[in-house]
């Protein structure tokens, strides 16, 4: 051949092989959810690459068939059309045996770099790039060619199995998504700016409602507003005004004995219409939901569905109320600060980039979010950021009492009756310049 239909047949070649290389990474590549939308949108090709992706023995085989002929091809006409005049370039000044030695070299270095850069690195980037579209536009010329080579294929694909069950590997593609693989996108998206970093959060918490506990989302003990059943009108119309939520445990005796419970609009209609209050009224007292404190928050919604209440009372293994949960509390864990009503107070202030002030019973998760943390030690001892002080210690903290951990100082504010009420988390190797004047102290409303 002359040297311009060797370098013709060259092209082809690279060609072929670019072919084969942006059909392999294409259907790595692809995405079966934008394959699936694809094929919904009415393109049958789609479909087709679906079956493929399912089944991609023979496909591959036809791809490797195709690649490693096409190089032993290109390599013996590469040779034989480029070292000859190499050699007679290179002669002009060696001598003639190490002028060939080093045209064949020139040679191999020159098809090597073609078939490398057009047929293989850039068929197969443009392949990533694009991989659905690439691969839709692909599958036809694909699928002829596993008809043309059925012999073959049939042949190293029954070998490639047999080596699969011999070594016991699947050869199967595992499709399953996983939380974790939806959280990594989203993720991804949030960086890209294709999703908001609070439209992420959201969907991040939407996920850990399995994990969370309902002690991370209810109101503790000591701020549950609650009627005994033998109060006199005049003090629940004055509890009301102190305390107005839109529901109210009722109890007999105690905060322990639970009767039900009262929805704060009866009673103001009562009120409205100068009707007296009674909760010895059966009528006025709703049967209340008891739940026990080691249900997920999912649990807790899947219980507010079942019973069609949007109100329960949590009790731990002593059948001791630890606290109450609403429907609202839950949402508003899954929300954030986007629900963040006007009279409610932040159970996480941000002072400054290296400061915050937390209060002692805001969620461990929560606090993980807002310092950017995987996890604080023994984290299965306790629920909230007071509870990490607790176990850290080894006692009840006192003012000023302080732990470092995790790049963090963790300081005791604030302590009402063992009760931890506010805590500083500074960042450690913070000059001390940089660090701002105490804020006033803040506490999250019940509601």
């Amino acid at each position: 051949m002359t040297l311009s239909q060797s370098l013709f047949v060259i092209g082809l070649l690279i060609a072929a092989s670019a072919f084969f290389s942006m059909a392999e990474i294409s259907l790595a590549a692809a995405r079966r959810l934008r394959l699936r939308q694809m094929a919904d949108e009415g393109d049958p090709r789609a479909d087709r690459v679906l079956r493929m992706q399912e089944q991609p023995g023979d496909y591959f085989t036809v791809v490797q068939v195709g690649q490693n002929a096409v190089a032993i091809l290109g390599g013996i006409v590469g040779e034989g059309a480029l070292s000859p005049h190499f050699t007679a370039l290179f002669e002009l000044w060696l001598s003639d045996t190490t002028a060939q030695t080093v045209g064949f070299l020139a040679s191999f270095a020159a098809i090597t770099s073609l078939f490398i850069l057009f047929a293989d690195l850039f068929p197969k980037r443009l392949g990533m790039a694009e991989p659905e579209r690439m691969v839709v536009r692909l599958a036809q010329p694909m699928a002829w060619c596993m008809t043309l080579l059925r012999p073959m294929v049939w042949f190293y694909s029954r070998g490639a199995d047999a080596l699969f069950r011999v070594l016991g590997l699947s050869s199967l593609r595992d499709d399953r998504i996983t939380s974790d693989d939806i959280l990594a996108m989203m993720e991804a998206g949030a960086r890209a700016g294709v999703l908001a970093a609070r439209e992420q959060q959201v969907i991040t918490n939407v996920f850990e409602l399995d994990t969370r506990m309902v002690s991370s989302a209810m109101s503790p003990r000591d701020r549950i507003a609650f009627f005994l059943r033998d109060e006199p009108d005049s003090v629940i119309r004055l509890r009301i005004a102190a305390e107005p939520f839109s529901t109210y445990p009722v109890c007999e005796g105690d905060i322990d004995h639970v009767v039900g419970y009262v929805d704060a609009k009866d009673l103001f209609q009562r009120v409205l219409n100068n009707q007296p209050i009674s909760l010895a009224d059966d009528s006025l007292v709703r049967k209340v939901l008891i739940v026990p404190d080691r249900l997920t928050l999912s649990e807790v919604l899947e219980q507010f569905r079942l019973v069609h209440e949007d109100f329960a009372v949590i009790v731990n293994e002593y059948s001791l109320v630890v606290g109450v949960v609403t429907l609202n509390d839950v949402m508003s864990t899954v929300m954030g600060d986007l629900v963040v009503g006007p009279a409610d107070e932040e159970q996480i202030v941000r002072r400054d980039e290296n400061s915050w002030l937390i209060d002692g019973v805001t969620p461990v998760q929560d606090v993980l979010h807002a310092l950017s943390l995987d996890e604080l030690p023994h984290a299965e001892e306790y629920e909230t950021l007071a509870g990490f002080l607790m176990v850290m210690l080894r006692r009840v903290p006192r003012r000023t009492d302080s732990v470092s951990w995790g790049g963090y100082k963790f300081e005791v504010l604030d302590v009402d009756s063992y009760r931890i009420d506010q805590v500083m988390v500074s960042r450690l190797g913070v000059p001390q310049s940089e660090a701002s004047p105490p804020a006033p102290a803040m506490a999250k409303a019940e509601g």
